[in-house]
């Protein structure tokens, strides 16, 4: 594949993945009673805490190895996209289980 059928490809990647997973960026606690709203939104922000040194650590591999050319730009944009929404996704499944212990 050519420089420009990986930049295209990269294009189509991000715009078709970008809207959900802006969306799943938000707490996602617009789908619970308003009186649940505000602790599922604790919930949401205990989990992003709790995710945080595996995504600095994830950061920091793939900048090492986009440092030493193991990957190159799209590769590095299209597995850092791969791993917000796969991560993101399965903090909403916790979420999801806290709540309905609560």
């Amino acid at each position: 594949m050519n420089q420009s059928s990986w930049t295209l490809a990269t294009l189509i990647i991000s715009l078709t993945t970008s809207a959900p997973i802006a969306s799943a960026a938000d707490p996602p606690c617009d789908k619970y009673p308003s009186a649940q709203q505000s602790r599922c939104a604790e919930i949401w922000k205990e989990l992003n805490k709790e995710d945080g040194p595996l995504i600095a650590q994830f950061g920091l591999d793939q900048q090492k190895r986009r440092d030493e050319g193991k990957i190159n730009a799209q590769q590095h944009l299209a597995e850092n996209m791969f791993f917000i929404k796969q991560s993101t996704e399965k903090r909403i499944e916790r979420l999801k289980e806290r709540m309905a212990r609560e």
